[in-house]
């Protein structure tokens, strides 16, 4: 997809959601349907998983999918839905701030209009300077390019469980800091469930903060209400579908029924939906 004005005023509005009156919510997809489903519930904008999207075309979460071929699904989405999408890019598939650089013009190629960048890698975190250099190339491709894509910038201190847990909230406070000096449009600390330590990161960094939400979780409203600008559900719903899938079958095996089927959308909705 090429860029076009329309893209670049979607990048836009898309960075204004994150400093609106109401915390952004994105429950993530991972495919065109779930896509269109989620656009249809009245969501402002689409989010991908890079975990959804790598379990769906065989791969295993961490890299192992291709900038080509998650790319080619982010486009597949961005052709089909007119609110904005944000592509999760994974550690920007290469470790050379070139790597995220060729990783930023793709998803602007792709029509998608942001991205989420990790500093994790192999279960390690990656050099902070290096993480750096990553954000300014895709601060300087965005430039270029004429599409400012949405940057979040994200730290996996707490879902690699970096360090002694008495340093973990330091750590993801310097480096949050960092990213967001460097540019990062909104900055996201997977693995902090704590509300009284949600609030002191929103009160530490004073830039729009990502939290990743499920299960054991603070309720949006809570979260909400302690500054949080954007609450996204990762991989998650991905994985309560195929949660669904398991009963769907284990039922079909056993009680020979068929009521786990209920609430699905009609052949017909669905068609109509992707027309």
């Amino acid at each position: 997809m090429t860029n076009s004005s329309d893209q670049a005023a979607k990048a836009n509005l898309f960075r204004d959601l994150h400093r609106g009156s109401k915390v952004l919510l994105l429950p993530n997809a991972w495919d065109v349907a779930t896509a269109r489903v989620l656009e249809q519930t009245g969501i402002a904008a689409i989010a991908t998983t890079s975990a959804g999207i790598a379990f769906a075309l065989g791969y295993p979460d961490g890299q192992k999918i291709s900038r080509k071929e998650m790319l080619a699904m982010v486009s597949r989405i961005a052709t089909k839905v007119k609110i904005p999408v944000t592509a999760d890019v994974e550690a920007g598939y290469g470790d050379r701030p070139e790597d995220a650089a060729l990783t930023a013009r793709a998803v602007i190629e792709s029509g998608a209009v942001g991205l989420n960048l990790e500093d994790g890698s192999d279960r390690q975190l990656a050099d902070l300077s290096l993480q750096l250099e990553k954000i300014a190339a895709v601060r300087e491709t965005s430039r270029a390019m004429g599409v400012s894509l949405v940057l979040n910038a994200r730290t996996d201190v707490y879902l690699l469980q970096v360090g002694n847990p008495e340093s973990r909230f330091g750590e993801t406070v310097k480096r949050l800091s960092a990213f967001r000096d460097a540019g990062a449009d909104c900055l996201f600390a997977p693995g902090v469930r704590d509300l009284p330590m949600i609030s002191q990161l929103v009160r530490e960094l004073h830039h729009p903060l990502n939290i990743l939400a499920g299960p054991g979780s603070p309720s949006v409203p809570h979260l909400q209400e302690a500054g949080v600008a954007r609450v996204s559900l990762g991989s998650s719903p991905m994985r309560a579908t195929l949660g669904l899938l398991q009963r769907i079958a284990q039922e079909l095996q056993t009680t020979g029924t068929y009521n786990t089927l209920e609430g699905a959308p009609s052949h017909a909705e669905v068609n109509r939906m992707l027309e």
